[in-house]
């Protein structure tokens, strides 16, 4: 049985460089993790290291994406003249590894005409999987119909989407994740919660706006058991007769939405997941390598599942491998 994992991220170089010129200081929590803590190493190895870590964690097979915030907090020319060039350093690194790495597209959503452009060419000359955007854009949430340019070219290619968290906007930050210093305000505001809500109400929005009814086809992923609104569904289906929109709420999770781990190892989420939007919409992802799965650990959170065998497969290779196989190549 085959193990893919979703949300395994890797930088660049160049990239970091970008951040730290126009950022000194990061104000995100997880740039100065990733730029100045012990996963750095981690991030810029997609080599031998990389592959190590994952025969280490008993996965065969990881769809690398950018980390957070990707190019989504530089100028829009930046960004867009960077995104290129990271997307063709992964596909090197996947032609290096083949069948042990594949590649989400790094888009430079600040410039959405570019953004969809470089999708098509990532998916049809890179070969890669999709991509994956992190929850604004600048200051923009990603439901402002700047953005649909890029969901009209996902639709299209029928590549999926990977919808990441990104830290909520500064405002956001004071307001509500301030108060207890250093390094609980940080965690507070990404990995512990703030991020997840961000990202949960992210796509609440994208289905308010309209989005998933003008694409129908277009095929999201959320980390991180779908980003806490997977579990208050129930109650915002309290939305169902204002919004105007041609389902229930709760019925795009089960035709537009795939939920992911995203490294948070819990059967309990997990069932509560299969109760909600089944199997069919269930895939595994490890967070490396802010999250560490090691001595097997990632094969055996699957092969642990309070799950059928078909079921488990379904989780472990079966969704992924159906939704790579219908991506529009030419």
């Amino acid at each position: 049985m085959r193990l893919y994992a979703l949300e395994e991220h890797f930088l660049t170089t160049e990239v970091a460089e970008a951040w730290r010129r126009h950022d000194p200081r990061p104000a995100e929590p997880m740039m100065n993790r990733a730029l100045g803590g012990e996963v750095l190493p981690a991030l810029l190895d997609v080599g031998a290291g990389r592959i190590a870590a994952m025969d280490d964690a008993g996965i065969d097979t990881a769809v690398l994406s950018l980390t957070t915030p990707g190019l989504q907090n530089l100028p829009a020319a930046e960004a867009a003249a960077l995104q290129a060039a990271v997307n063709d350093g992964l596909a090197e690194a996947v032609r290096r590894h083949p069948g042990r790495l594949q590649g989400f597209a790094t888009l430079a959503t600040p410039s959405p005409a570019a953004a969809a452009t470089e999708l098509r060419r990532a998916v049809t000359e890179l070969g890669f999987a999709g991509t994956l955007v992190n929850a604004r854009s600048g200051g923009r949430a990603l439901d402002a119909p700047e953005f649909w340019d890029i969901y009209e070219a996902a639709e299209d290619l029928r590549a999926p989407v990977y919808l990441h968290p990104r830290a909520p906007a500064p405002g956001v930050v004071d307001a509500y994740y301030r108060g207890f210093g250093e390094p609980v305000d940080g965690m507070l505001a990404t990995g512990a919660f703030g991020w997840h809500y961000d990202a949960g109400l992210t796509v609440l929005r994208m289905i308010l706006a309209g989005v998933f009814d003008r694409f129908p086809g277009l095929q999201v992923i959320l980390g991180h058991w779908g980003e806490v609104v997977l579990f208050y569904l129930d109650r915002v289906a309290a939305m169902d007769d204002l919004a105007g929109l041609r389902c229930p709420i709760a019925e795009y999770f089960r035709t537009n939405v795939f939920v992911t781990p995203g490294g948070i190892s819990s059967h309990k989420y997990l069932r509560w997941s299969l109760e909600t939007v089944g199997a069919e919409r269930i895939m595994y992802a490890s967070d490396h390598p802010f999250n560490r799965e090691r001595a097997g650990s990632a094969r055996a959170f699957v092969d642990s599942a309070p799950v059928g065998d078909a079921e488990r497969e379904l989780i472990a290779y079966r969704n992924w491998e159906k939704l790579v196989a219908g991506i529009r190549r030419h």
